[in-house]
């Protein structure tokens, strides 16, 4: 793995842009995206595959990537990967929030919890479970559906995080076919839970 800076200066980006957020709670608000490479958690069905080794993606200083962020007029910014929660993001956080920007970070709450967060949507995969002390900390849980089975796996979570967490279903695009009429039958049993979409996609933009 790249070897990054213990404080988190620098930072293996993949990408940074600025667009609609299309997923969850914070769906349909501008906000600048942040993607970190590396990733071990190995989601078969990840549509960023490219993004799971840390060496493809050029190490770059958290001021210039707080320095891009900040020229946007929407002030939120999303961090995800790969999984960011491998690197320090304690410096990264702490000088978007000097710009008045807010963070908001996408992770599987594999690794332990770095940065000053406005919102945590944690989306815990079964390849490699999240830290128990992430759970209580989300102010979102999401869960990826893949298959049936993801519906029960669901309700253990559910179960880990605090009583005002959001709780959503996803499906899995390549199944979306298949699980919407699943979850869509599930959320109607089950109203504690929201369906999330992946609007973005349907929107086309990034």
């Amino acid at each position: 793995m790249t070897k990054v800076p213990e404080d988190g200066s620098l930072l293996p980006l993949m990408e940074e842009f600025y667009t609609i957020q299309g997923e969850g709670y914070h769906s349909g608000k501008a906000a600048y995206f942040i993607r970190l490479g590396g990733c071990d958690v190995g989601c078969h069905w990840c549509d960023v595959k490219e993004s799971w080794d840390a060496e493809l993606h050029p190490l770059t200083p958290a001021d210039q990537i707080i320095e891009n962020a900040a020229k946007y007029p929407g002030k939120a910014v999303v961090i995800t990967g790969g999984e960011p929660l491998i690197y320090n993001l304690d410096y990264l956080t702490a000088g978007l929030h000097d710009r008045g920007i807010k963070t908001f970070i996408e992770t599987s709450g594999a690794y332990p919890l770095s940065g000053e967060w406005d919102w945590i949507c944690l989306s815990p995969k079964k390849f490699k479970a999240p830290l128990p002390e992430i759970a209580p900390k989300a102010g979102e849980l999401k869960i990826i559906v893949f298959n049936k089975s993801d519906l029960a796996w669901a309700e253990k979570y559910a179960g880990m995080v605090s009583p005002s967490c959001k709780l959503y279903l996803q499906p899995e695009w390549s199944k979306a076919g298949e699980v919407t009429s699943l979850i869509i039958d599930y959320v109607k049993e089950n109203p504690k839970w929201e369906i999330s979409l992946q609007t973005h996609k349907y929107l086309n933009i990034p």
